[in-house]
């Protein structure tokens, strides 16, 4: 079992050697077994571990809050270890939250924290009631708490260099409601709680360095508030299992910032998607609906259908003939999932987790961008052992449950759903499409000429910062630095005077691509850095990144500059760009590992892809004593921005 075998890493000493193969262990666990993992792997030393595996991701996590919290750290651990990530864990003094926010010199802040969480129960608001109280009185105190709360974030978007303020919604508990046995009186303190929690909510929404976690669907599924005598003799307001839950919340949130985004749902189909097997039952046998049964497979299939309506790509993988299984889909009355919902559909008898590599290739994302949902423990067993950065579904042969296993994970939640996001599925067709186009050409020359590629290059807008977000959190292939940035981080590198966030949009003859990539620069007295250089999978290779860092070549010249400096950060994702700036006449300044500098003196700039029509516009002042020109010369269309 995995369970045995981390514990026997542990006894062995072998867990900070092996730390790398704690994800593949974790992955089946249960929440108890997860929860015992996390007691053992909080004992190992963080920086051990980032010493012997420097490309391990180590989040700094600040734990602040009001009751006692220390059994929110295992958790948190084991949560993150499942992700591949290794937190270190800063645990505050007990109800320390008010002093650890509000104040900006606070020992909380010093640590330079990628995620804040502020734990928050009930206790903060009924520990300020007086011996007799009233509705009002709770009223007066959830409003200064909420003060107190909302003054903190104000506090934290100024103070925090990087990173997220987490905060929670504060259950209600019955003991409290029951003191009132005036039953009108305590539906005004029901009103009066729920609308505090929807200011928290509200948070998220109007501060996007701000997330709230709404306990309340967790509370929903079974998992009690707080155990009794822990938050009387221990001050534990919130319960392990509560804690547990949170921590898988916040693991994704994590994930997410550590650009572990998932992009693809490939589903097995017999028995996942419709029940049956459809080649021994046929398509008029298979169970999808007028049963108790079906109704559960068309139930699963509608949510499929609403997470491909916000952007997640749709795959099947099946171990079943082909003709059979599009024919089911084109012409079965009762499906819910057409053909065209499937971006792919893999129907063959090949193993399943080399269905699932060529699938990843063939939308040009990585293996590990994918969640596999499969009846079959076996299949599952095996994806999990021959590909670890899959996330597996097992969602077994009760069907009422399959939708349950689906979203019991956050694998495809975002910090924020762009237009980019919505436009995902149609593109990839889109892209199909190319695919066909270029089956037609000889050569990869003559295919780029009449792809009619048109390139914008721009200062990015106040509503394209969490699009560019996005991208500097889910893209790793041709990521140059993979330095992870929040929306509000890029908001401001936009408004800082010596800095420039450029993003970069395309189209070609088949339609818009969107905005695909982000150059961030900043520039110090005559020298311009390249911060970091990012483009989505979906058009690397066409030229476009050549054409870009010509433009900003050629305009930082143009505006005084004498040379342009570029690192680049090794990551086990990004060794196709390792010889980007090498190519592109960059000589290197230092070269090491994982980090390496390169230096561009300007004088022989790279002549960009004829294929190419890009319009590009800079807004980053001139160098002192220099003449800048507003738009590019040689690369814009007739003057015009498309």
């Amino acid at each position: 079992m995995a369970e045995d075998s981390l514990a026997a890493l542990h006894r062995a000493g072998e867990l900070t050697a092996r730390y790398p193969q704690v994800r593949g262990l974790l992955a089946a666990l249960t929440p108890d077994q997860l929860l015992r993992a996390g007691r053992l792997l909080s004992r190992i030393d963080p920086e051990e571990v980032v010493a012997a595996h420097p490309t391990v991701v180590s989040p700094t996590v600040a734990v602040t809050g009001h009751g006692t919290l220390a059994a929110v750290v295992p958790a948190l651990t084991a949560e993150f270890a499942r992700h591949g990530l290794l937190p270190r864990i800063r645990l505050s003094d007990f109800d320390g939250w008010v002093f650890d926010l509000v104040d900006p010199g606070s020992a909380l802040y010093a640590s330079r924290p990628d995620l804040v969480l502020c734990v928050l129960d009930s206790a903060v608001v009924t520990d300020e009631l007086p011996a007799v109280w009233r509705a009002s009185d709770v009223e007066r105190v959830l409003a200064e708490k909420l003060a107190l709360v909302e003054r903190a974030a104000t506090v934290f978007a100024t103070a925090a260099d990087a990173g997220t303020l987490v905060l929670n919604t504060l259950p209600l508990p019955r003991e409290l409601t029951a003191q009132l046995v005036d039953l009108r009186e305590r539906a005004v303190l029901g009103a009066l709680w729920r609308e505090a929690n929807a200011r928290l909510l509200r948070l998220s929404a109007e501060r996007t360095e701000v997330i709230t976690i709404d306990l309340d669907p967790l509370l929903a599924e079974g998992t009690p508030a707080r155990e009794i005598r822990q938050s009387v003799y221990a001050k534990a307001h919130l319960s392990d299992g509560l804690l547990a839950a949170y921590a898988r919340e916040v693991g994704h949130l994590a994930r997410q910032s550590a650009g572990g985004g998932k992009k693809v749902l490939a589903l097995d189909l017999d028995n996942t998607v419709w029940g049956g097997v459809l080649g021994e039952v046929g398509q008029e046998g298979i169970e999808t609906s007028g049963s108790y049964r079906g109704e559960a497979f068309r139930r699963f299939q509608r949510v499929v259908k609403q997470l491909r309506s916000q952007g997640v790509l749709i795959a099947a993988v099946s171990k079943n003939d082909q003709e059979l299984v599009q024919r089911a889909l084109r012409e079965h009355p009762d499906l819910v999932l057409r053909v065209d919902d499937f971006s792919q559909i893999r129907a063959n008898w090949r193993p399943k987790h080399d269905n699932l590599v060529e699938l990843a290739r063939d939308l040009n994302v990585g293996v590990d961008s994918v969640v596999f949902v499969d009846d079959s423990s076996f299949e599952c067993g095996l994806v999990r052992r021959e590909l670890p950065g899959v996330a597996v579904v097992d969602v077994d042969e009760e069907p009422a449950r399959h939708v349950e296993h689906l979203l019991a994970d956050g694998w495809f939640d975002v910090r924020q759903l762009t237009a980019d996001d919505l436009a995902r599925p149609a593109r990839y067709q889109q892209e199909q499409a190319r695919s066909d186009f270029l089956d037609g050409f000889d050569s990869l020359d003559g295919y780029l000429r009449e792809l009619d590629i048109r390139v914008e290059l721009a200062p990015a807008t106040p509503a394209e910062y969490a699009r560019v977000s996005q991208l500097t959190l889910r893209t790793n292939q041709f990521n140059l630095t993979t330095r992870r940035l929040e929306p509000a981080q890029i908001r401001t590198l936009a408004e800082e005077p010596t800095a420039e966030v450029l993003t970069i949009s395309s189209a070609d003859r088949f339609g818009s691509n969107g905005l695909v990539g982000a150059v961030i620069v900043r520039r110090t007295d005559d020298t311009l850095h390249i911060d970091n250089f990012l483009l989505s999978c979906r058009v690397f290779s066409r030229g476009i990144e050549q054409s870009v860092l010509g433009a900003v070549l050629r305009d930082a010249r143009a505006g005084g500059v004498s040379q342009v400096v570029a690192d680049y950060r090794r990551t086990p994702r990004n060794g196709v760009v390792a010889d980007f700036y090498p190519r592109s006449g960059f000589e290197p300044v230092s070269v090491a590992e994982p980090l390496s500098t390169f230096r561009h003196g300007l004088d022989a700039l790279p002549d960009p892809p004829a294929h190419i029509r890009l319009s590009a516009r800079f807004e980053l002042a001139p160098a002192p004593a220099s003449a800048h020109k507003s738009e590019s010369e040689s690369e814009s269309v007739e003057g015009k921005t498309w």
